[in-house]
């Protein structure tokens, strides 16, 4: 006599299977990127893969890939399973361009986009739970850190001699500028800097002086009230040391 725990449990474990699996990012509503990869598991609800490329934790992602009918939640006679995912674990990668490798988790959102990523493909999102009627991650708007919250980490108003890389879609260096940051914490740094850069794109911020190389994403693009245009970042792949320096 079968027991359906028992199977329901089993639809639900991680399947190992090597698909290869396309991964579209639309960073901004300008710059967005494709890569091909292969997963390392998958379940009706998501999935695991590598990437070269760097992503944050609330991007929605847009895969396809000939996902097994019996895992689908839609489209069960398409040749192709295509589907938007939620970004729900980034490991730390060493590098941003190169051989480095980000091991990406999503959670399986559905057939179609949110209208706010539509208008705003930067925006940030947090599953909420999954649907009785698909089987698929229903997601909001993720709540950013108030201005208090921010402003109890340490931020020190100094310069610190750093370099600020933008890559194109290939992955590429296609512009940097060695500047001087206006502040900085473990956290993320507003950085002086006369480049084009658009918020939700991510660069690679490296100190000269100790060779420390960090992924960011741009949160904001501003001229301040001197009119010196300035872009604050966020750290994403680990924390910048301000020991010594504080």
């Amino acid at each position: 006599m079968s027991d359906p725990d028992y199977k329901s449990k089993r639809v639900r474990e991680r399947i190992k299977l090597s698909l290869p699996v396309r991964v579209h990012c639309r960073e901004t509503a300008q710059h967005e990127w494709t890569e091909m990869s292969r997963l390392v598991d998958v379940t009706p609800f998501g999935a695991c893969f590598s990437l070269t490329r760097p992503t944050e934790r609330g991007r929605l992602l847009h895969l396809t890939l000939p996902m097994p009918r019996q895992l689908r939640c839609f489209d069960h006679i398409e040749d192709q399973y295509r589907v938007w995912a939620l970004v729900c674990h980034v490991s730390a990668g060493r590098e941003f361009a190169g051989e480095a490798r980000y091991e990406v988790g999503v959670a399986f959102t559905g057939k179609h986009p949110p209208a706010s990523y539509v208008k705003e493909p930067s925006t940030l999102y947090e599953a909420d739970s999954v649907s009785a009627e698909d089987n698929l991650w229903r997601v909001r708007e993720m709540e950013r850190p108030s201005a208090a919250a921010r402003s109890e980490q340490t931020r020190l108003q100094m310069a610190v001699n750093v370099r600020v890389e933008v890559f194109d879609a290939e992955g590429r260096v296609t512009a940097s500028e060695q500047t001087v940051t206006e502040n900085i914490s473990r956290r993320g740094a507003a950085v002086w800097t006369t480049l084009q850069v658009e918020r939700g794109r991510f660069v690679r911020l490296s100190s000269t002086e100790t060779g420390l190389a960090i992924v960011a994403v741009v949160r904001a693009a501003r001229s301040g009230a001197d009119g010196i245009p300035r872009l604050h970042l966020e750290f994403i792949d680990k924390r910048w040391p301000l020991e010594g320096i504080e």
